[in-house]
Formats: C-alpha cells, sequence, structure tokens
C-alpha cells in the first residue's frame, strides 16, 4: 500500500512547545492582562498533529476504529474541505490522525495512519470503504492486527456470498433490547465460519447484525441488517463480541453528530496551517474529559463547567 504523508507545516512544533506556549497563556490568565487569541492560535497553526495526538493515546490497546471525518467548514470557493481518517479507542480516545491529501482516498491514507502503531493482538474496526483485500492482508500480515471490517455492496462479490450463508438456519446467538426516543429496538447477532466459502484473505467468520424498530407513537415497524467479516477464530470472538464490535463502530457517527451539535465542528471554519487537525483532535480529548463529569448529556457537562467558567475547565483537565 502507498505510504505518502501529507507535507508538514514548514515548522513543525513539538509537545513540549505545546505545553510551554499553553502554559504561559494560563500562568498570564491570573495577571493583570489575560493573552490575547494570536499566542495559542499560532501555536496550533504550527503543533505537529501527531504530537497533539499522543496527548490521548492509551498505553494498551484492545479495540481500534479506524474512520473518515470531512470539515464542511473548511472548504473555499477554490479549496476542498479537509478531509481526515482517525484511529479510535472504544470510549473515544484519539490513537492516532492524518490528513487525506487531496486528490487520494482513505484507503491509500489507511496505512500511514496505523505506521507506528502497535497494533499485534489489536483488533481494527473499519467500515466498508475500508473492506479490502490489500487491507486485510496489511493489518494482518504487517502489523499483525485482527480485523472486523463492514461488508456492503461496494465489494459486491464478498456482499454476495456473505448475504446468501444459511443465516436462516443458523442459531441467534446473542439478542439485545432497548428503549428510548420513542422507540423499542431489538438486535439480534448471529455468526457462520467461513471455511471454503470466500477468498477474502484471513477471513474466520461472517457476522450479521439485524435491527428490528418499532416506532412507539404509530406503530410501524423497520428492520436492517449489517453484516462484517472479521479474522477472528471463532474462540476469539463469539457472536456476541462481534455483534458488539460491529455495534461499537456504528455508533462513530453518532460521536460525529455530538461534535457537529455541541461543538460546532462541521461550522469550523479554520483551514490554515495544522489549524483544523489539532481542533478535532482537541475537541475528542474534550469529550474524554466532559464524559468524566457524570453528567447526562455533553451540553449538561458544558453547561456544568460554564457556571464557574475560570476555574472548572482546569480542575477538569487536571491543571489546578
Amino acid at each position: 500500500m502507498d505510504r505518502q504523508r501529507t507535507p508538514a507545516h514548514p515548522h513543525p512544533v513539538g509537545l513540549s512547545d505545546l505545553l510551554s506556549g499553553l502554559g504561559g497563556a494560563l500562568c498570564s490568565v491570573s495577571g493583570d492582562h489575560p493573552p490575547g487569541p494570536a499566542r495559542p492560535r499560532r501555536v496550533l497553526l504550527a503543533l505537529d498533529p501527531e504530537a497533539l495526538a499522543a496527548l490521548t493515546r492509551p498505553d494498551v490497546l484492545e479495540v481500534v476504529a479506524v474512520d473518515g471525518k470531512t470539515l464542511r467548514g473548511s472548504a473555499t470557493a477554490v479549496e476542498a474541505a479537509v478531509h481526515l481518517l482517525a484511529a479510535l479507542t472504544p470510549d473515544r480516545r484519539l490513537v492516532a490522525q492524518v490528513r487525506v491529501p487531496a486528490g487520494t482516498s482513505e484507503i491509500d491514507a489507511l496505512a500511514v495512519l496505523l505506521d507506528g502503531v502497535d497494533l499485534a493482538g489489536v483488533v481494527v474496526t473499519a467500515d466498508a470503504l475500508h473492506t479490502q483485500a490489500d487491507t486485510a492482508t496489511h493489518l494482518v500480515e504487517e502489523l499483525h492486527a485482527d480485523y472486523v471490517l463492514t461488508v456492503k455492496r461496494n465489494q459486491r462479490t464478498l456482499f454476495d456470498q456473505v448475504k446468501a450463508l444459511p443465516w436462516a438456519q443458523a442459531p441467534t446467538l446473542g439478542t439485545a433490547r432497548d428503549r428510548g426516543h420513542g422507540r423499542a429496538e431489538t438486535r439480534t447477532v448471529k455468526a457462520i465460519d467461513l471455511a471454503g466459502r470466500t477468498t477474502f484473505p484471513h477471513a474466520v467468520q461472517a457476522v450479521r447484525v439485524r435491527r428490528h424498530v418499532k416506532d412507539l407513537r404509530t406503530g410501524d415497524v423497520s428492520w436492517t441488517c449489517a453484516y462484517a467479516v472479521t479474522s477472528l477464530e471463532v474462540g476469539q470472538a463469539d457472536a456476541a463480541r462481534g455483534g458488539a464490535l460491529v455495534r461499537g463502530h456504528g455508533g462513530i457517527e453518532a460521536w460525529h453528530h455530538v461534535k457537529d451539535v455541541s461543538l460546532g465542528e462541521d461550522a469550523c471554519t479554520v483551514r490554515c496551517g495544522h489549524g483544523p487537525d489539532n481542533l478535532v483532535a482537541l475537541r475528542a480529548l474534550a469529550l474524554v474529559f466532559l464524559g468524566r463529569l457524570g453528567q447526562d448529556t455533553v451540553p449538561d457537562a458544558i453547561r456544568w463547567v460554564s457556571y464557574e467558567a475560570f476555574s472548572r475547565p482546569l480542575d477538569v483537565i487536571g491543571l489546578r
């Protein structure tokens, strides 16, 4: 797979520069003249995004989800919007992040994203765009990871093979029920051994998650099926875990929605230097801290912090 990195900022700064710059700004808050916006702006435009992503990277990884996001507000009349590819833990801590160069795709950027991250024994989940033979081979043979890859019609042969499996005869190995937002939802999970049924590299099992949703107000019923293939052996992932991995990856869209609605990510028009990349990383970090406050929603957590705006933010991030 091609490994072309996005050209770096002409003068990228490291993590120590970030802490020094922001530390100086924080110290100035207690003085008579609070720092203006120019100082943190300069730091965020020049900071190497990899240094900032390292702030939230856990020491131990078990599952990593790969997903892309277009920052719509960064587009101009002559330049396309910035598109980022990120690797996240199930609790949405940022593991790594790269910018996808214009004219290329997330498929090309995935190898760059995961370069340097120790993924031995880690399960990597990704959406259907990354369900590629080369990607599966790279994950298993070069990175020594396992994968759970969504299967859709962009890989027509694989999709037809998986959909045609004898799902009706397969036992239901996991059922979950949820009720909320005016809906009642039932999810069932099945898994089938793929031995001799596909040539997709290292695929051992196929997983099907079927969602049955009833509108409690109208009584209308709908259902959908999500398919995935995985390199995990039956002993490593039963149907319940396989289903959880598939559903967990789907939850990333809800996470993006929270960032757009509560933190204004899509509305942000920053486009210079490394500014877009670093602001995305900071928003992800902010959601991690806000999620630890025990509030019901992100807006509730933001309001709680805002009630004592000069002290609670420092308490939340452990700087006071």
